[in-house]
């Protein structure tokens, strides 16, 4: 009896398993999904190319060579920027150099501008007292002048009236009608007269030359004046002569910017001679070979990473109205005919054709009406086995829509 019962039991317990796995089959049949086998592995690939110019010393990698970030890949021969960085270094100290220099100026020109201002500030005030005294002394002379003249005028007067009595009193004296003492005094007083007209003549040559000496002193005074006020002017221009100099040593911090600009450029040039990975991942497409002479931006290889692997699924736009993001995948992948879980992690803002080389236009009206496929990124549940998946297997994916 116990025995028939346990029999029993195991009856129902087998149909009860049969049931659920029956029912999960149907449900999993019948649940709503939508499916396509426009689907690609997608990955990062990094292309490398030479960022400077040169003749490949050394290839260190082949194709499908796996590599980690920030293994030298190829070597460019350096000889050409290690000359140009030693230059760039000889550069930027000779414009260190020349604005240290030109920084000293800057307080010896303030310094010398000033005393030279003061000196000549104090040069025109002497030559005005010196032009000054001068033009006293001019017209003081030209007093004296004018009284010598006006002492000639009146000696000569007083010598014409001698001599005009002189010639009245000699026909006088002849006949012995005046003494002869009155006859001497007239000719002594005309020879008096005479003298005094030497003299004032000699006092006007005297005077006419201390007048002549004192405006020459006039002349030059006002000369030197000249010369003071032109050094005065050209003192005054220190603040203007200070600020070239000051703009000479901002002219001289600017080229030392440029030199180091130029130093950090030739060391980077230098640095960019070694090409080392980017990211960890697979050498692809190499076309880089020993002896070869490459330009700047010309391509060299291609790393393709395997460590963040999604399927592109290009899905008609009529099976998106249920599809959203978080929903469960199936992606088959025809390489190895495994399936890999996943989920939907995006759906692509247009289709294809949008982003293609030459989109449709429909504004003419005359059209076949053609299904269009939106792509959707499905990213994967778990790190594909042993890097089974590679960008580009075609697969095929299957989304449920609850």
């Amino acid at each position: 009896m116990a025995d028939s019962n346990r029999r029993r039991w195991w009856v129902l317990g087998g149909a009860a398993v049969i049931a659920v796995v029956a029912a999960l089959f149907v449900w999993r049949q019948l649940s709503p999904r939508e499916s396509t086998d426009d689907a690609q592995v997608s990955g990062h690939v990094s292309p490398l190319a030479a960022r400077v110019g040169g003749t490949v010393k050394a290839v260190h990698v082949n194709d499908n060579q796996a590599v980690k970030a920030g293994d030298v890949l190829v070597e460019i021969d350096p000889h050409d920027y290690q000359i140009a960085l030693s230059r760039a270094e000889a550069d930027l100290a000779a414009a260190q150099a020349g604005a240290r220099g030109a920084r000293v100026n800057v307080p010896i020109a303030s310094t010398t501008t000033k005393s030279e201002l003061n000196v000549a500030q104090i040069h025109v005030g002497n030559t005005e007292a010196a032009v000054r005294v001068a033009m006293r002394e001019v017209e003081a002379n030209r007093a004296k002048l004018a009284a010598a003249q006006a002492r000639l005028a009146e000696s000569q007067a007083a010598a014409t009236r001698a001599s005009q009595d002189l010639a009245r009193l000699r026909p006088l004296a002849a006949k012995d009608e005046i003494s002869k003492q009155q006859l001497d005094a007239a000719i002594n007083a005309d020879l008096g007269a005479k003298a005094a007209v030497a003299g004032a003549e000699a006092s006007i040559a005297e005077a006419q030359a201390n007048l002549e000496a004192a405006d020459a002193r006039r002349v030059q005074a006002e000369g030197t004046q000249r010369q003071a006020e032109a050094e005065s002017r050209a003192a005054g221009t220190g603040p203007q002569q200070v600020a070239m100099t000051e703009a000479r040593a901002q002219t001289a911090d600017a080229q030392v910017l440029q030199a180091q600009a130029a130093l950090e450029q030739a060391r980077l040039n230098l640095e960019r001679t070694t090409v080392r990975a980017p990211v960890a991942g697979i050498v692809s497409r190499k076309t880089v070979e020993v002896g070869q002479v490459v330009q700047p931006g010309q391509a060299l290889l291609a790393i393709t990473s395997l460590a963040d692997l999604w399927v592109t699924a290009n899905f008609k736009e009529t099976q998106l109205r249920r599809m959203q993001p978080g929903q469960h995948a199936d992606i088959a992948v025809d390489a190895f005919g495994g399936s890999v879980s996943g989920h939907v992690d995006s759906i692509a803002a247009a289709t294809g054709a949008t982003f293609s080389l030459l989109p449709p236009e429909n504004a003419s009206g005359n059209f076949v009406k053609v299904v269009q496929r939106v792509p959707v990124k499905i990213a994967l549940d778990a790190p594909q086995a042993a890097g089974q998946l590679r960008p580009g297997m075609s697969a095929t994916v299957t989304v449920r829509l609850k």
